[in-house]
Parts: structure tokens; C-alpha cells; sequence
């Protein structure tokens, strides 16, 4: 079971998007600023950069900080040498989904019309950019050898590109209203869990499209879905966190009672295999540890 460890407050606005360096967290917000944050003292670092435009998503591959702005902004920043490398205006609307392909090499960053922009991480020159007519999309998940996306699209469809030539190889009517979250089952590229503003939680067999199982996990949109070892970690709108077993069973609920979130849960990520950090609307970030 997981309890609160520690809270950490700073913004003036929600948190969007948090993500962790091994050493540090960095979370990006309303208020136009990325900050980076000591999660064992929960105080801030004295790296912080200011934008013109709110920060919807925000990843790392080391040494790079990756930025997405409300605008389609996208920058690169070293954070060794605390400069920026590269910008882009390739998109033109929110980033909501910037994601890490390290066994390619590529990021990939998605915006509220449905395009996706495809870089390489060395050099950071665009490889390819899809047009996809989805609708928002608010994540794009890797799986694990990196072979495969999957592009969760606002039109309710989940789709499945191969990661050499991207051909769209599956494609699944995933939810009502509107897909928002998907991860890969570690054990298989070819079982996919989804979740979306329908707040259902399904699990899909790739190859034949077959919905394995699905509960009602939440009472509003998912966010986040992680997978660490044999838990899944879900992150909703409906101001809580949840965890489940690997086969849909609920384990624990994490809400405003046990210390958690008072406003919508935007997004989450794994310090390590016992510990995994929240971010929402209440502009707070919460630590949660075993």
C-alpha cells in the first residue's frame, strides 16, 4: 500500500507536467515557469526558466530538458550547461504529449490539433511529422523494446504505429468521448492498457483488437497510467489516484482524505519501483512512497 511521503508546493499555477532526471524533478505549470525540485528535501532547485506561455508537457533524456508550450512551442535545453539548443515552431498549437523512444533514439511530440512531430535525440532534426486529424492528443506511449507508439487520440481512437517505417498497424475504438491515456503491458507489445474522459480503464489484445477486460475505473477522464512491476497507477481528473493490479483489480484509493490532490491529477511518473510523484491543478506536487 502506498502512503504519502511528502508534498511540495512552489507555482502559482496547476502543474501539468512533472518528470524526474534520476536526480531531480522537474515539473512545468500555468504560471509560465519549468522548476526543478530536490524531491528527497522537497524544495526547489535554483534552475528555473520563465516563458511567455503556459507549459503543458515537459520530459527528459539526458542532458536534455524538453519543453512544450501552450502556444506548440518546443524547446530543447542541456541542462548541464543550463542552455537552450534548440527551439521549434513546427507546431502550432498546445503540446500536450512530449515522449521518449530511447531504444530509437526519437522524441516524439503531439499537439491539440493531432499532429506529431517525430525528432532524432541527437542532433534534434525532424525525421517525419503526421498529420493524424484525431483531434487533441494528450499521449503518445512507447512500448518497451521501442518497436511500437501508441497515439491516443480525442476522436476515441487509439492508434498503433510501427517505429521504422510508421505504419499504422493496429488502430482501436478505445473509448467514448475521447482516448487520454495508454501504456504498454511490460510483459507484451502486444497487450496495450488504455484509459480515456470516459474513465474506463480496458485492456486490449493488439493483434486481434479484442478488449480483454475493463472496469469503471474513475468517475472523470484518466490522465496517466503507469506500470511498475505487477501495479498499474492511474491519474484522473476526478481529483484522485488509484492502483490496481495488473489484471484490473483495485487495490487502493488516494484522495483528498489521505493526503492527496484537492483539484484534477495531471499527470504522474516513477521515481523508483517503490516511489512515484503526482502532479495537479492545486498546484502541487505529491510524493507517494510504499
Amino acid at each position: 500500500m502506498f502512503r504519502k511521503e511528502r508534498e511540495i508546493s512552489g507555482h502559482a499555477g496547476a502543474i501539468y507536467s512533472c518528470t524526474f532526471d534520476g536526480q531531480y524533478i522537474y515539473s512545468g505549470s500555468a504560471d509560465k515557469f519549468v522548476a526543478r525540485w530536490i524531491p528527497e528535501e522537497g524544495i526547489q532547485d535554483k534552475f528555473t526558466i520563465k516563458f511567455e506561455h503556459s507549459i503543458y508537457a515537459v520530459e527528459y533524456i539526458s542532458p536534455f530538458l524538453l519543453v512544450g508550450r501552450s502556444d506548440g512551442g518546443f524547446h530543447v535545453f542541456n541542462t548541464e550547461t543550463r542552455t537552450e539548443i534548440k527551439y521549434y515552431t513546427q507546431h502550432t498549437k498546445a503540446i500536450f504529449s512530449i515522449s521518449i523512444n530511447q531504444a530509437k533514439g526519437h522524441c516524439y511530440v503531439a499537439d491539440s490539433d493531432g499532429n506529431v512531430s517525430v525528432w532524432n535525440t541527437e542532433d534534434w532534426e525532424l525525421l517525419l511529422y503526421l498529420p493524424l486529424d484525431c483531434g487533441k492528443i494528450r499521449e503518445i506511449a512507447v512500448s518497451e523494446d521501442g518497436s511500437r507508439i501508441a497515439v491516443c487520440g480525442q476522436d476515441g481512437y487509439v492508434r498503433i504505429f510501427d517505429t521504422e517505417n510508421f505504419n499504422e498497424i493496429f488502430t482501436i475504438n478505445a473509448h467514448k468521448y475521447g482516448a487520454t491515456a495508454a501504456t504498454f503491458d511490460g510483459s507484451s507489445n502486444d497487450l496495450l492498457i488504455t484509459g480515456g474522459k470516459d474513465a474506463m480503464l480496458r485492456l486490449w489484445d493488439l493483434p486481434s483488437g479484442a478488449r480483454l477486460k475493463e472496469i469503471p475505473a474513475h468517475n472523470f477522464a484518466i490522465y496517466k497510467i503507469l506500470q511498475v512491476g505487477n501495479t498499474i497507477i492511474t491519474a484522473s481528473r476526478d481529483k484522485t489516484v488509484k492502483i490496481f493490479s495488473n489484471d484490473l483489480q483495485f487495490i487502493q484509493r488516494l484522495d483528498h482524505k489521505e493526503g492527496g490532490h484537492k483539484h484534477s491529477v495531471n499527470d504522474a511518473f516513477m521515481i523508483d519501483e517503490n516511489r512515484f510523484v503526482t502532479c495537479g491543478d492545486d498546484s502541487k506536487m505529491i510524493i507517494w512512497t510504499k
